[in-house]
């Protein structure tokens, strides 16, 4: 008798990328659908790329990459960028760009080696890193003294870590503006710890552990699928082996939405949350977009909570907002806070107005009022209404608040 796995025909290449072929995958991973020609990888523990790099543990995922921790003769992060990007992208020339400059490499997440793989989804571009810890927005949760963690206490930095956070990002996007470009996509989950040197520990520390994977792939129609890998992996940040005490170091990392000032994009990729307000009513790409994104970082890791209110806007970016009456009345009085309007049936919604200050104190930060006068003034300094108003990183750097050193620990 004739086995009927022979006679099934093999699964045809997927074509649709709103086909779907595979069972819910629920584990906290990038999207399996997505693995298409054109898409991700498949990458599998004990891979090796180039012929050299041996893959160890998944660090992190993007909308356009997977990032995994590999060894040649030392340990390396490596950057798979999905198949459709198949020509050098214009974050592998600013990377380029910056690594003729030997002040980038303090700042920026170094770029040591690309080569592109062929795989069954197409041929990748690969960008290989030194390997960074967790970013800005998870080491918060890993400190010692958040762990376990309490539903009563308040996760944020302390005082004087947020401060050497900000100051050293502030390095870098002074760094790039100095050279031309903008970052394009500040924000905290591309600010990068330092690690400690990992170079003389063996590989099997950094393993991927056994419970750091999704339930099998599995296609809906019990065919295997050589488009994709049989399991995905979670991503595990190198949070043990990154020191967070005094002298620690941070780096920018992610050129992916990086552009030089001559040459803007259409459509920057800066989170709607810490986009400057003429990017958000008029679409305008002004080169003060990181210094905006900056300010509300400020504000976010000094209180550990976003910044989301500033005040009624000048009339000259009110007229170019083309949704007002949704929010306001002709006479410029709000009325509802609902967004996209009051849908047919519902009420107005109405919240609260605070200004940014008011929010900074209720917020209660672990500063004492005279330093907390300050940073409230320099939040405001920077988050300018008018691009030209704003101040450059180098000059903020200059703000007395970043002068202080501060020697608490």
């Amino acid at each position: 008798m004739r086995d009927p796995l022979l006679s099934t025909p093999p699964p045809r290449a997927p074509n649709d990328r709103n086909e779907r072929r595979f069972k819910k995958i629920t584990s906290p991973c990038e999207w399996v659908e997505d693995y298409h020609p054109g898409g991700y990888h498949p990458v599998h523990l004990g891979n090796v790329f180039n012929n050299q790099y041996k893959v160890l543990r998944k660090l992190g995922k993007g909308s356009y990459s997977t990032v995994w921790l590999a060894r040649d003769l030392k340990y390396v992060a490596l950057k798979i960028l999905v198949s459709e990007i198949s020509e050098p992208t214009r974050e592998l020339q600013i990377l380029r760009h910056i690594a003729e400059s030997a002040e980038g490499n303090r700042h920026i997440t170094q770029l040591l080696d690309e080569f592109k793989h062929h795989g069954p989804n197409g041929s990748h571009i690969c960008l290989v890193f030194e390997p960074m810890g967790p970013s800005a927005n998870s080491m918060v949760e890993a400190l010692p003294q958040f762990n376990p963690p309490n539903i009563r206490m308040k996760i944020r930095y302390p005082p004087w870590m947020a401060k050497s956070i900000l100051r050293q990002s502030l390095e870098a996007l002074a760094f790039l503006h100095n050279n031309g470009l903008a970052h394009g996509d500040f924000q905290p989950g591309k600010i990068l710890f330092a690690l400690d040197d990992i170079n003389s520990k063996p590989e099997d520390v950094f393993q991927q552990e056994e419970n750091m994977t999704s339930p099998p792939v599995q296609r809906l129609d019990g065919k295997n699928d050589p488009w994709a890998p049989r399991y995905l992996y979670i991503a595990q940040p190198l949070v043990s082996f990154t020191p967070y005490t005094k002298g620690f170091k941070v780096k920018l990392s992610d050129m992916g939405g990086a552009y030089f000032f001559t040459d803007p994009p259409a459509k920057p990729v800066t989170p709607r949350g810490l986009r400057a307000p003429e990017l958000v009513l008029a679409g305008t790409v002004d080169k003060t977009l990181d210094i905006w994104s900056f300010g509300c970082l400020l504000f976010e890791l000094v209180t550990g909570e976003p910044l989301f209110c500033l005040g009624a806007l000048p009339d000259a970016l009110f007229r170019q907002w083309k949704g007002p009456s949704l929010y306001f009345t002709p006479e410029r009085k709000l009325f509802n806070c609902r967004l996209g309007g009051v849908r047919e049936g519902t009420k107005p919604l109405m919240v609260e107005q605070k200004s940014m200050e008011e929010m900074f104190d209720e917020a209660g930060p672990d500063l004492e009022e005279e330093e907390a006068r300050g940073v409230k003034a320099l939040i405001r300094r920077i988050l300018q209404y008018n691009p030209a108003e704003r101040p450059s990183a180098a000059e903020i750097l200059r703000d007395p608040w970043f002068c202080e050193e501060d020697l608490s620990s």
